[in-house]
């Protein structure tokens, strides 16, 4: 028998699913079983659930074809279940590691109706804050259970599903179901509690609460806001039917809750705009009038008190004016604590300072005027030169919309790499801040600076630059000695300026969501960058490897491993003299820094020993036309490479660290490319032995080619540029 349902609704959490999933099957206890409910999502959620079954027996997919809302599916979800408990968990939240043993020896020992966990707030910038368990019970209430008359106080924690496991059978027995609308918990959580006979408490967090940046119902604002009014009416209409048997003097408390949460949702300007405040008001009022105990009930003291009584006299425009006051007084405490902590730096200002200032002046100044209606903006890798997606882009526009005058951003030490033809600015100059300022289209595969401003009219396109295996954004709050001077607050300021993110498959459309959660469109069309890989003849193999002074029988292995932002200067344990010999008398061996190095980077030229450095070469698909096998460690360049369908090998000789400093999406030892070596004797041993050409290898490779590479065919960029240039819808071209 299995001892825990997990019912897991999945409606938009792409980018959060894999986690939720992750947090319960990999916990140290494995009598569950995982019920997802696809309700019929627009994104991947559903892909993800059969995924995710397809390796784990424990999971069970439901694919809806029609939304039915989370109440209703997750009542799908209980009529499925066979484990003695019931756990509802939410998509886009996760279960804290280790800690179903607990709960599982807790419900052996005392077989309760209902346990309640304890959980933590996680916001998206990484704070977490308690929940109210400690505040409710200031002593723990240990293994004993109780009946809700005996401890009325429970009802002041958070009235959530996921928050408490459910008995199942007590479940069917007393015909407790989620009711259709939001606000959905409200009248579950509350009868299963009144109808339990057996309650117990754990105090232990359990749980991590995502308190999403943007997508989540408390923080839209809506008139649906107002369907708790039919969630509360749903529980005092229970308290009636039941009566005083089951009910036993709770009416007061639960009225108490009642007021607390209707007030709860009115004072969040998140859900409730300015025009609906007084109507939500004034059913606020009726709602008092209406179910106020005869006896009455525990009014708050203090200004929650204050807000109790102006709702029984209602009394709008008191109440308004009460909170608009608060409000001013909020806002001038943080006014004074800013200025308080402002520093002003302007007798210290030295000559590049003021330079920069009378330039950012200028830029202010360029604000004011008109957009250039024609003028489209590109960069890349924080303007090292033309390259990666925006190039692609750029291209496919010159072809397809020339109407539009694309400028490139470039360093200074970078205007020699340009082609022939290519307009450009120089960073830092007047025109640099002229043509950020007045741009129409601004396309870069990394942030611009914070400086720049998101005018009306004007579309920032965000490319990317890689599929990610490491995590990115947000996710490197968890990550900090990765993440060492990151400041995420900017960092989310740059992204609410994006208005398309380009994504090259589903994977990473997903990790981008939660990476960085802002309202842009994304665009999952494959990457501009591998369009050039897609199509390439063997003519332009031949010509790539010429360039390089590679014969066409040379056996050529292109060596490119990726940067670790928490070990600066580190190299991976490899002699390149032995790897190239193992590749026999044919062997050609190039070796590619990342780019992040590209200060340090050795002379250009080939070597007498088949050894050659190309860290310099650019354009880096050249490599990448040239080579017979591409052997890396956790770089995007593998995603790219994939598109050729040629061997890959991972050489991860410090994976677990690496994993565990920088954190990463997927596991790749799992999930790889090709051939895997884990140490320098076991990289010579895959191709001394042959394992980089295996079956094996064949099969990982088409495996991660059909996962990642799917959407590369060669016309990414123009899907890009019709979209984004020529305003045409999805229909027209097919993504």
């Amino acid at each position: 028998m299995t001892l825990i349902s997990f019912v897991v609704p999945a409606f938009k959490v792409q980018g959060y699913l894999r986690e939720c999933l992750d947090s319960i099957l990999d916990q140290p206890f494995e009598d569950v079983e995982v019920i997802g409910i696809d309700d019929a999502s627009p994104d991947d959620s559903g892909e993800i659930l059969d995924e995710y079954a397809a390796r784990d027996p424990r999971v069970h997919p439901v694919r809806l074809t029609e939304n039915v809302g989370l109440g209703p599916a997750r009542n799908i979800g209980l009529d499925r279940a066979v484990g003695d408990y019931v756990w509802f968990v939410d998509g886009d939240d996760w279960l804290v590691p280790g800690c179903l043993p607990h709960v599982a020896d807790r419900l052996h020992a005392t077989r309760p109706d209902v346990l309640l966990v304890d959980h933590v707030r996680a916001h998206w910038n990484n704070v977490g804050t308690r929940s109210a368990m400690r505040d409710v019970f200031p002593e723990s209430p240990g293994e004993a259970t109780f009946r809700l008359p005996e401890r009325p106080e429970t009802l002041r924690l958070l009235h959530t599903a996921w928050n408490r496991l459910v008995r199942r059978e007590f479940l069917v027995e007393q015909g407790l179901r989620f009711a259709p609308g939001w606000y959905e918990d409200v009248s579950f959580s509350y009868p299963v509690l009144m109808a339990a006979e057996r309650i117990g408490v754990l105090d232990r967090v359990c749980l991590n609460y995502r308190q999403r940046r943007t997508g989540a119902i408390t923080r839209t604002r809506g008139d649906r806001h107002f369907e708790v009014f039919a969630q509360w009416h749903r529980v005092f209409r229970l308290l009636d039917q039941w009566g005083p048997a089951v009910v036993n003097g709770l009416r007061p408390a639960v009225f108490e809750r009642m007021i607390w949460h209707y007030l709860t949702v009115l004072g969040n300007g998140e859900r409730i705009a300015a025009e609906l405040r007084p109507p939500f008001f004034a059913q606020i009022h009726a709602d008092y009038a209406r179910f106020l105990p005869p006896e009455g009930y525990p009014v708050p003291s203090g200004l929650e008190g204050v807000k109790h009584r102006l709702v029984a006299a209602g009394r709008w425009r008191t109440f308004s004016a009460l909170r608009a006051a608060h409000q001013a007084e909020e806002r001038a405490r943080r006014s004074a604590r800013r200025v308080k902590r402002r520093v002003l730096p302007v007798a210290r200002l030295n000559a590049r300072r003021a330079r920069d200032a009378v330039l950012h002046e200028y830029y202010r100044a360029e604000l004011h005027r008109p957009l250039d209606p024609t003028l489209a903006v590109y960069a890349s890798y924080w303007y090292r030169g033309y390259s990666c997606n925006p190039a692609a882009i750029y291209a496919a526009a010159r072809r397809l919309a020339p109407q539009v005058r694309g400028v490139w951003i470039v360093r200074r030490d970078r205007m020699a790499g340009l082609p022939p033809g290519v307009e450009y600015v120089v960073a830092g100059t007047p025109d640099y801040y002229r043509v950020l300022a007045r741009a129409r289209w601004l396309v870069n595969n990394v942030n611009f600076p914070d400086f720049v401003r998101k005018r009306p009219g004007s579309v920032h396109v965000q490319t990317h630059h890689g599929t990610p295996v490491k995590v990115m954004g947000l996710d490197q709050q968890r990550y900090p000695v990765g993440a060492a001077g990151m400041n995420f607050a900017n960092l989310l300021r740059r992204v609410d300026r994006w208005d398309y993110s380009v994504s090259s498959n589903s994977f990473s459309t997903q990790m981008w969501e939660r990476a960085y959660p802002a309202d842009y469109t994304t665009l999952e069309v494959g990457y501009p960058r591998n369009d050039r890989l897609a199509l390439a003849t063997a003519e332009e193999c031949r010509q790539a490897r010429a360039g390089l002074g590679i014969g066409p029988d040379e056996y050529v292995v292109l060596y490119a491993p990726t940067h670790r932002e928490h070990l600066p200067g580190w190299r991976p344990p490899f002699d390149p003299d032995r790897l190239r010999a193992a590749l026999g008398p044919s062997g050609r061996l190039l070796i590619r820094s990342h780019y992040f190095h590209d200060r340090e980077r050795r002379p250009q030229g080939p070597s007498a020993d088949g050894v050659l450095d190309v860290s310099a070469y650019d354009p880096v698909e050249d490599l990448y036309l040239a080579a017979d096998v591409l052997v890396t460690d956790y770089s995007s360049a593998m995603f790219d490479y994939g598109v050729l369908d040629r061997p890959i090998v991972v050489y991860a000789p410090d994976w677990d660290a690496y994993r565990v400093a920088r954190g990463v999406y997927f596991d790749l030892l799992a999930e790889p490319p090709g051939a895997v070596a884990v140490d320098f004797p076991g990289l010579l041993d895959v191709f001394h032995s042959g394992a980089v050409r295996g079956a094996a290898a064949e099969q990982a490779r088409q495996r991660f080619r059909a996962r990642f590479c799917a959407l590369d065919d060669g016309h990414a960029a123009e899907r890009v540029v019709r979209r984004v240039f020529l305003g045409e819808s999805a229909g027209k071209t097919g993504y």
